[in-house]
């Protein structure tokens, strides 16, 4: 590749890692180009896995502003540019990982945090957004209907009470 091929490919690379909410960096040594095109097609169209030499990938980082990178980015290397939810991005490379042992997660970058490959396992071990905020609703609603309970328990008490002393009270008359 020549020197303007390479700043171009770099200028590419440095644009991804900006605009991507996590970055994955994994070794694809043994991956056949099917299994690259499955793993592509789990991620989905928000996320990317861009395969080019390290140096390209370390340049790139760094014009990003991405440190912490460089000491995992040897050996064939890819990168996973992930916009949108990105511990979803890290299941999916969890299983496909389980299922074929030849693609190694390294680590990540998520957050202004760099992670090693543990790490990035224990990301894809959290929970999603969407399965927190549905617990959080569960627990609101369940907050909320304990309040109304509440609130309708006052004025209910306060009627059978009104009720027994106007009974007490016609009996006595």
């Amino acid at each position: 590749m020549k020197r303007p091929e390479k700043e171009v490919v770099v200028a590419e690379l440095t644009e991804a890692f900006r605009n991507a909410d996590a970055v994955y960096l994994t070794e694809y040594r043994g991956l056949t180009v099917p299994q690259i095109s499955d793993l592509r097609e789990k991620l989905g169209r928000d996320t990317s896995y861009t395969v080019a030499k390290n140096t390209l990938f370390r340049i790139a980082a760094k014009e990003a502003g991405i440190e912490g990178l460089d000491e995992m980015l040897t050996g064939p290397s890819a990168v996973v540019f992930v916009k949108g939810d990105f511990i979803d991005a890290a299941k999916i490379l969890r299983d496909f990982a389980k299922t074929n042992k030849a693609l190694i997660v390294k680590g990540g970058f998520a957050d202004g945090t760099v992670y090693d490959a543990e790490g990035a396992k224990q990301l894809a071990d959290l929970k999603s957004r969407p399965e927190l905020l549905a617990e959080l609703a569960g627990a609101l609603k369940g907050t909320m209907a304990k309040a109304a309970r509440l609130f309708n328990a006052l004025p209910t008490k306060a009627v059978r009470t009104v009720d027994a002393l106007r009974e007490k009270q016609e009996k006595a008359a």
